[in-house]
């Protein structure tokens, strides 16, 4: 088992060996899925290469902003949770 201390500030440091287990380093991005009343899930935020694929904008096609994509990334994260519980 793992511990970890919050903060007044609420924050946390995520214990070492998780840290490694995730492959997380520095200035990298966890989702966190609640599932139920007491569980949650804490998920390292990668993109695969297909998963940009068709990404590029295209000519007539609206430009999203970095918060758009932001959230389309944690969205589909999300639902990739969810199928796999």
């Amino acid at each position: 088992m793992s511990i970890a201390t919050l903060t007044v500030d609420g924050q946390i440091t995520i214990p070492e060996k998780i840290r490694e287990l995730l492959r997380l380093h520095p200035g990298d991005q966890v989702n966190f899925v609640v599932q139920g009343n007491n569980r949650v899930w804490v998920q390292p935020v990668r993109v695969e290469l297909d998963d940009l694929f068709g990404s590029m904008h295209r000519p007539g096609q609206p430009v999203l902003s970095i918060e758009e994509i932001d959230q389309a990334i944690v969205g589909a994260v999300c639902a990739s949770v969810e199928d796999n519980t």
